[in-house]
């Protein structure tokens, strides 16, 4: 597959990231982790962009967009993990490889938090490693999108 493009995506409250439960999420902000990732995709030759919304309805209308734009999106769709029917829809429609990914590890977290309606129709999930949750998140869908058998 040609790689050229790919999406980050943030989801619900990841705009606050270095002043929210930092004892959970870190000191990192989103503009520290956007730049981080930025620097990396540089590296691994593609091009990135990346959004956040706190509104579910921005997030599937940005996943609809990204056909025909990139080839891959890493998600961290925040609390919509746990009930975005929406955004596991989107995704399952564009049929764009997304792996989702997140700081915390939401198995060992509050219950509700186990169940992803995201995970289903991602490629994989990397989960619990802090902001480097997102940089093996963009490794692994770089590594996945070169390694899938062409037409």
């Amino acid at each position: 597959m040609q790689l050229n493009s790919l999406l980050v995506l943030h989801g619900p409250n990841l705009n606050m990231l270095g002043k929210r439960e930092p004892e959970i999420y870190g000191r990192n902000t989103l503009e520290d982790v956007n730049q981080a990732l930025l620097l990396l995709a540089q590296e691994l030759g593609v091009k990135l962009s990346c959004y956040q919304s706190n509104h579910e309805g921005d997030l599937v209308d940005a996943i609809q967009d990204a056909v025909d734009q990139h080839q891959g999106i890493v998600i961290n769709p925040g609390a919509y993990t746990h009930t975005s029917v929406a955004i596991r829809d989107a995704i399952s429609a564009v049929s764009i490889p997304t792996v989702e990914v997140h700081l915390s590890n939401i198995h060992q977290r509050e219950p509700f938090r186990h169940h992803s309606y995201i995970a289903p129709v991602a490629v994989g999930q990397i989960c619990g490693f802090g902001v480097n949750s997102y940089y093996l998140g963009l490794r692994a869908l770089v590594h996945y999108l070169q390694n899938v058998p062409s037409d």
